[in-house]
């Protein structure tokens, strides 16, 4: 399945039904009066968050949702049928923006987060509604109100507890493939994941989910590389991991290119908890590996070691991004020993 985190979709809700001038027709009776029954509601277009979604893939393909008008009144006080509403489906995490693509609508962080993006029309009063002791033969009614017709732009924003930060190539996502079920792609060439990945660590009895952005390189936030466009998903992290290649010629240079472009997208990011790995360590002998990480503790402060390919000190890693997570954000493990079949 395919990565769209970004889709620009037109909706219209439907209109309401007119209402009915009717009079009352029988053998017999020989004033029946009016009996003109109102228009139906027009259908309305609902956004709503649900299970088992982590793209915007499906407005690839469709991207106009139109509502059902409801149905004009009828005679013997019929009221008109209601329009059917349509339903938007979205992943937990989408953010519903104006045509501006700066005013948010709504935010559906949660599964089972609804918001109306265009209520339908109310139907209009047919002849009976205006019957009276002084108008006992009314000839007027109401039409319906008219749908509301808008563009909207739906942005998803992934729901993880981690989010991971670093150059191309600083072994990002080595380190996810290493600690959870995810298979990104891995290569020796930059910019190998070209959309974020998402897999669930466990560490310690408790489960977290870890987010793999494409690499930042410097003059990201000014467009250059992939440039920023998929810093939004780490904004719902509880923290941020920050790989520095250990291969690298300077690695406070490479620390603080990332720590820019953070910075520069705004106090959102720039505020969030971090820890700062040295990564690859398996390539440096102990003098390079004391020198490099004294250099970045320099400007970073305090830094951890780990290599990704040979899995050395993962487990730290993971115990210290835990310890910034929220309890209640945890997942636990299921105690094994409890779930053993009984006869």
């Amino acid at each position: 399945m395919k990565f769209l985190d970004l889709a620009k979709v037109y909706i219209r809700s439907g209109g309401g039904g007119g209402g009915c001038v009717s009079f009352r027709r029988e053998k017999y009776i020989e004033y029946g009066g009016p009996d003109g029954g109102d228009g139906g509601k027009g259908g309305s277009v609902i956004a709503e968050a649900v299970d088992g979604l982590n793209t915007l893939i499906d407005f690839r393909y469709q991207q106009h949702f139109f509502a059902k008008s409801g149905q004009p009144g009828m005679g013997k006080q019929r009221t008109g049928a209601d329009g059917t509403d349509i339903i938007l489906r979205v992943p937990a995490g989408t953010e519903i923006l104006d045509e501006d693509e700066e005013t948010v609508i709504a935010d559906l962080t949660d599964v089972g987060d609804t918001v109306v993006l265009a209520k339908g029309g109310n139907g209009g009063f047919g002849n009976l509604h205006f019957k009276s002791s002084t108008n006992q033969a009314p000839r007027r009614a109401n039409p319906g109100q008219p749908g509301i017709e808008r563009t909207i732009w739906l942005r998803l924003k992934l729901i993880a507890d981690v989010g991971l930060l670093g150059l191309p190539n600083a072994g990002k996502s080595t380190f996810l493939a290493a600690t959870s079920n995810a298979r990104p792609k891995i290569a020796d060439y930059p910019f190998t994941t070209l959309h974020p990945n998402l897999g669930v660590v466990g560490v310690d009895q408790v489960e977290f989910v870890v987010a793999d952005i494409p690499g930042l390189i410097e003059g990201a936030s000014e467009g250059r590389g992939l440039g920023d466009l998929f810093l939004g998903h780490v904004e719902r992290c509880s923290v941020l991991l920050h790989l520095v290649d250990g291969t690298s010629d300077d690695v406070a240079g490479d620390w603080q290119t990332i720590i820019t472009e953070v910075e520069a997208y705004g106090d959102i990011l720039g505020d969030k908890p971090r820890v700062t790995v040295l990564n690859k360590i398996d390539a440096l002998d102990e003098e390079e590996l004391a020198e490099k990480k004294a250099e970045l503790e320099s400007v970073a402060g305090p830094v951890l070691t780990m290599s990704g390919v040979a899995q050395q000190g993962t487990i730290d890693v993971l115990r210290a991004l835990r310890t910034e997570i929220d309890e209640d954000k945890l997942r636990h493990k299921p105690d094994e020993e409890s779930e053993t079949w009984q006869p």
